[in-house]
């Protein structure tokens, strides 16, 4: 009898988890989650680096950080922090996740934390992947394109504080690290993953130790993820995530659904502080069907007590005032997005981190009075940044990863909180027009 329990022990799917993940901001650890259970995964996030071991079953642990726009040793230092916490709970393959703009800057971050991920893995060797063709995020030759343009042309030269000016991938990764960047192009990915597998060797033959991956189409990545079956570490954007499960699709628990989540009622809201193109049509299309409040960063400088104040008097108005109506209000938005325009205006007074900060600092304290307050049950937040201060202010501990209202961004449920939550963490790039007044049908 023993020895039947032992052997299907071991036909039975772990629950130790087998891919460990390393995210640089909060929207982007959810839409790598969002892409593993799409995949089979059941997946869990962490909001930052846990205390405690992992007590919840999983397949896949994504540890949020808010490491892109540091400075590089403090990425550094929480990376690898996050990576031994990943190591201590079982994980067996590792994830280094970044945007599929490849945001950065000469300085780092993206060189200097896969630099320190492959020497403490003790590998010489990883592949950089940013392609999202869903969101339309393709490399080409070496080469990013957003929508279809060079990175360069597609409005992320005017980001706020990672500005692309360079669509050339090997070009922008070999400024940040000291190893030999390559590429894998695209006329190998098409031969299949055995071709792949060979152009790898070959690289590290000649000293390179991180090749960017050309993707164009889904195919192109699970390609890509075979080659990478045995690879200590990968880093690349979310992409990827849609060919990994695969490789250990054996060890999964395919009867359970892994995007299930329990349902959750409540008040509706919007916190945008994202600058984006994507997100700023978003909100003129949400500001038509739903009531707002704009911050404005230089207000905010000006009285910032008085214009948080004002916004949480519009939302307790739209939220208390029709309490006794059978039919609960809407979603209410509040919004500190701005034009490209406006944005300089405000970092040429306040400064550009100074800027960013006082936004932050306003959205949390409003989705804390929000969610303490006034009731609000279900929360969808836009820009990384923004995202990261608000499940912050509230204690989120961690996130279930449940069904994706579009690619790259799935509403969850938070771990650790008093009262029960529901979160949609939307990267200012990601989502179509309609996505704040569709999602809301999406979330049971």
């Amino acid at each position: 009898m023993a020895n039947a329990l032992s052997k299907a022990d071991e036909r039975r799917p772990s629950t130790r988890p087998i891919l460990g993940c390393i995210a640089d901001d909060f929207t982007g650890a959810t839409d790598l989650a969002s892409m593993l259970v799409s995949a089979g995964m059941r997946t869990l996030q962490t909001i930052g680096i846990p205390e405690t071991p992992l007590e919840a079953d999983a397949d896949a642990v994504v540890v949020a950080l808010k490491s892109r726009t540091i400075p590089a040793k403090e990425a550094v230092d929480q990376s690898i922090q996050a990576l031994d916490w990943l190591r201590e709970q079982g994980c067996e393959q590792f994830y280094f996740k970044y945007c599929s703009t490849f945001d950065s800057t000469p300085a780092g971050n993206i060189g200097p934390v896969t630099e320190a991920l492959m020497e403490a893995l003790g590998t010489d060797f990883t592949v950089a992947c940013p392609a999202l063709p869903a969101n339309r995020r393709s490399v080409f030759n070496g080469y990013l394109f957003a929508n279809g343009v060079p990175l360069n042309e597609s409005g992320m030269q005017d980001h706020p504080l990672t500005p692309m000016t360079d669509a050339n991938l090997v070009r922008v990764l070999g400024a940040q690290t000291r190893h030999d960047v390559g590429l894998i192009d695209y006329a190998t990915l098409r031969q299949g993953d055995a071709a792949v597998t060979a152009r790898i060797e070959a690289l590290k033959a000649e000293g390179v130790g991180i090749a960017i991956c050309d993707a164009i189409d889904n195919e192109d990545l699970f390609v890509l993820a075979r080659a990478c079956r045995d690879l200590p570490l990968v880093t690349a954007g979310s992409g990827l995530a849609l060919g990994l499960p695969a490789n250990v699709a054996e060890r999964l628990d395919h009867t359970r659904d892994a995007a299930r989540l329990e349902p959750i009622a409540g008040r509706e809201a919007v916190l945008s502080g994202s600058c984006s193109r994507a997100t700023l049509a978003q909100i003129e299309h949400a500001r038509q069907r739903m009531p707002s409040v704009h911050l404005d960063a230089l207000a905010l400088d000006d009285d910032y007590q008085g214009v948080v104040d004002a916004a949480l008097a519009h939302a307790e108005a739209h939220f208390v005032a029709d309490a006794g109506n059978r039919n609960a209000p809407g979603p209410m938005l509040i919004y500190a997005s701005a034009s490209p325009e406006e944005v300089r205006r405000a970092q040429q007074r306040l400064g550009v981190q100074e800027a960013g900060e006082l936004v932050e600092r306003a959205m949390a304290e409003i989705a804390a009075e929000l969610v303490g307050r006034l009731g609000v049950r279900r929360l969808l937040v836009a820009g990384g940044e923004t995202s990261g201060a608000v499940v912050t202010a509230l204690d989120v501990k961690g996130l279930r990863i449940g069904e994706s209202i579009d690619p790259g961004v799935p509403w969850t449920t938070a771990l650790g909180t008093d009262e029960p939550l529901a979160l949609a963490l939307k990267s200012g790039n990601f989502g179509a027009t309609d996505f704040m007044t569709k999602a809301w049908k999406l979330m049971p």
